[in-house]
């Protein structure tokens, strides 16, 4: 009598879906001695240990411009930007805004300030987008990262003019 065997396929013999599956072993000749058999607890600890390895590492590896940072004050108001992986690269939204009366919902708050920028190591990012509010004009921009500062620059061909940010805390 045929049995549904391996991942449900009706047709196959038990002792072919035993085989399949790994449960099944070939007879040794007489002469040899089968391979020595690895695993066991000490295998499952090493195994559980490369795994949380792995998961800290991902952790650890977050990109070090991540994070909120405050803006230089343009045009009366200034905002603090969530910058964040976007893909490979780095993006900056607008978390909150701020002018000489304090906190304020600005409509800008959730748009894209910064965005494309690509981690060129040793803290600098190039290639990417700024958006200045004040004249609504997008520029190319970079960054260079130095500790808690973070230097923008937004530019027109060869000339470029920038901001420090600062982390907030």
């Amino acid at each position: 009598m045929a049995r549904s065997g391996l991942f449900g396929m009706a047709g196959l013999s038990h002792d072919v879906t035993q085989f399949a599956i790994g449960l099944v072993r070939a007879p040794f000749p007489r002469n040899t001695r089968p391979a020595r058999v690895t695993g066991g607890p000490l295998m499952l600890k090493r195994l559980a240990a490369a795994a949380a390895l792995a998961l800290t590492a991902g952790a650890a590896s977050a990109d070090p411009v991540e994070g909120m940072w405050k803006t230089e004050v343009d045009d009366g108001a200034y905002a603090i930007v969530r910058m964040a992986p976007c893909g490979a690269k780095i993006c900056g939204t607008i978390a909150r805004t701020f002018n000489s009366g304090g906190e304020y919902k600005s409509p800008s708050i959730g748009k894209a300030l910064v965005w494309d920028m690509e981690p060129q190591g040793g803290g600098a990012y190039a290639n990417g987008k700024i958006w200045r509010p004040s004249n609504d004009k997008v520029y190319k921009s970079k960054m260079q990262m130095s500790g808690d500062n973070l230097k923008v620059s937004g530019c027109i061909g060869p000339i470029c003019l920038g901001q420090n940010w600062t982390r907030a805390r």
